[in-house]
């Protein structure tokens, strides 16, 4: 099948990312996401999630990100790496223009020979999350009980996750392994050092994100935001930052450290909004198009997953129609909207 003409929307921006979330269930319960405790009924079969991941590639998508909830929870996730490798490497299949499949985690469930299997199946990139170093810090922000006990037990698990990882070819020195961290002000914020410090001896990149609002669930305020601005110039006081800037497209702006020690990235949501060049479509685990993070109402794609002609004029109409830029507009009314919560949407 010959490829489609590129697809715009109202803002000229191009399909390139397809998120599918596997589930919205986790294993952690994080007051910044809020995860569900079930799955919504109707999970996507697999031949449905590839044909849709198929129809994506075809409407230009170039990277696949598996998400959750936590993705590690469902069954479906190596099935779907596998099938997808296979089409990744038949010629003519619409999968050969998937330049990247990438998985994000909490890493609790990440030991050696999972990360193998997932290696094995054609993943090419893993972002695990950490949230604090102190154990009492990492339970509270990952909504566990038992305090430091549990905190330290993740920590300790998210560490492993990562040496699993690498020890299975995900490379840190060329982006196949990451580490996000969500930072709060006056919640975890005195954990950015220790957090950077712990990313540099790791030698992985840190990706550090400005608490946001997406969902209903969170309680969030503004003044819990600290600023890209802030978070970049606390850790430059310790070691010096040069500025290295943010893909096209890309989520995350990097900084390099000049004493050779590895580089961070910030997501800056919040004070400095990338919807200009956002190229973002998430699918949730049960068949519901968001062309926007904070997005109320989704498109539901399963009345058309039975067909790639009709669910790629579906997604080709819902793309142009595509006028989304709450980031940017958020300042300009004080009318909270409701959004899809995280955990549904798969971040």
């Amino acid at each position: 099948m010959s490829a489609a003409p590129l697809l715009s929307d109202q803002r000229n921006r191009h399909l390139r990312v397809l998120r599918l979330s596997l589930t919205a269930r986790c294993n952690l319960a994080c007051p910044y996401c809020c995860p569900d405790l079930q799955d919504p009924p109707g999970l996507l079969s697999l031949d449905q999630q590839l044909r849709l991941i198929r129809v994506a590639a075809r409407l230009g998508a170039k990277t696949l990100r598996l998400t959750g909830g936590e993705p590690l929870l469902s069954d479906r996730l190596l099935p779907l790496l596998q099938a997808v490798a296979v089409g990744r490497a038949t010629p003519g299949d619409p999968l050969q223009g998937l330049q990247q499949v990438a998985v994000t985690s909490n890493g609790v469930l990440l030991n050696a020979e999972r990360a193998r299997d997932l290696r094995a199946a054609g993943l090419d990139r893993i972002t695990l999350s950490l949230d604090a170093v102190d154990g009492a810090q990492a339970a509270r922000m990952a909504g566990l009980q038992g305090g430091a006990v549990s905190g330290d037990r993740l920590v300790q698990q998210v560490l492993a996750a990562l040496d699993a990882a690498r020890s299975n070819g995900f490379d840190p020195s060329i982006g196949a392994v990451k580490l996000n961290a969500v930072i709060q002000r006056g919640n975890n914020d005195d954990q950015l050092i220790p957090l950077a410090t712990l990313a540099r001896r790791e030698g992985v990149e840190l990706r550090l994100i400005e608490y946001m609002d997406v969902g209903n669930r969170n309680g969030w305020e503004m003044d819990q935001v600290l600023t890209a601005a802030e978070i970049v110039e606390r850790i430059h006081q310790c070691w010096p930052l040069q500025p290295e800037g943010r893909a096209v497209g890309g989520t995350a702006r990097r900084w390099r450290y000049t004493d050779g020690g590895g580089s961070i990235g910030v997501i800056a949501s919040i004070s400095a909004p990338f919807c200009g060049d956002c190229n973002r479509l998430r699918v949730t685990a049960d068949g519901r198009a968001y062309t926007c993070l904070f997005a109320a109402e989704g498109t539901d794609l399963t009345p058309a997953l039975h067909c790639d002609a009709l669910l790629e004029q579906l997604i080709r109409d819902l793309w142009i129609r595509r006028r989304d830029r709450y980031s940017e507009e958020r300042g300009a009314t004080s009318i909270a909207s409701p959004h899809a919560e995280m955990a549904y949407l798969g971040g």
